[in-house]
């Protein structure tokens, strides 16, 4: 398997289409960088914390930090891009768009590790809710979350959190 990263050109115009079908706002490009990389510190923070709540046993928070995770990468990265994301439909829409980008390129084990992986996190994102999952399902998700985070960064923002 190959995988692409892609020019922060296309990869802001995925993040643009994504937010504008749900007309979330652009951000001031003057703190963009610096609130992305918040984003980017914050995913981290969820990351660390969600092992911890699973350690401890507490899998409805596990669930929530992997979800957490997830959506605050997400959010870095789309802000890296210029875009800030309000809502859990401009997620959506922004993971949509960039899963896009690598199936584009020939890279379908991407497109399906993005959109498998965002729907796992989206499922621990209800487990917090529901708390049905099993530990096993719990760190599992968590895994496939953190391969997730890290395909991510790998293709849309290379260079990774500096502020």
């Amino acid at each position: 398997m190959t995988t692409v990263a892609f020019d922060d050109g296309v990869v802001a115009a995925a993040v643009a289409r994504g937010l504008d079908a749900v007309r979330d706002l652009p951000h001031p490009a003057n703190d963009a960088l610096c609130a992305a990389e918040k984003y980017a510190r914050l995913g981290r923070d969820f990351a660390s914390s969600a092992w911890r709540h699973l350690d401890e046993g507490d899998l409805p928070q596990a669930s929530n930090k992997a979800w957490g995770m997830v959506a605050e990468t997400v959010k870095a990265i789309s802000l890296h891009h210029g875009r800030v994301i309000h809502t859990h439909r401009g997620l959506l829409q922004v993971v949509e768009e960039l899963a896009m980008l690598p199936l584009n390129a020939g890279d379908a084990p991407s497109e399906a590790l993005i959109r498998i992986s965002f729907r796992v996190a989206r499922s621990l994102h209800s487990n917090f809710y529901e708390d049905r999952d099993s530990r096993r399902d719990v760190l599992l998700g968590l895994i496939q979350c953190e391969e997730l985070t890290q395909r991510l960064y790998t293709l849309f923002w290379q260079e990774g959190a500096t502020c």
